[in-house]
């Protein structure tokens, strides 16, 4: 079993819109992209110096099956947003 784990720290000017935008993409990928067993995110409710705005939590069979993923046109589209944004640091 592989755990791939992403946190993220918003640039200044990203709205509560964008971030819904991203949640809404993240929430389709499981129905989409069957190579991911289980699939948790959120943003940050703490909020001290140390934490990241944004996390995701997923869970692959094998290293072979993350690379799937990582490739699968589905996953590129939220890569792509991430980064016409610039909205992760």
């Amino acid at each position: 079993m592989i755990t791939h784990l992403v946190m993220m720290k918003f640039k200044a000017g990203i709205t509560a819109a964008h971030i819904d935008a991203l949640e809404a993409l993240l929430d389709r990928l499981p129905d989409q992209i069957h190579e991911i067993q289980s699939y948790d995110f959120g943003r940050d409710v703490v909020h001290s110096e140390r934490s990241y705005d944004f996390a995701l939590v997923s869970m692959f069979a094998n290293l072979d099956t993350l690379k799937r993923y990582q490739v699968h046109p589905d996953h590129q589209v939220v890569v792509k947003k991430l980064g016409d944004r610039k909205s992760v640091v």
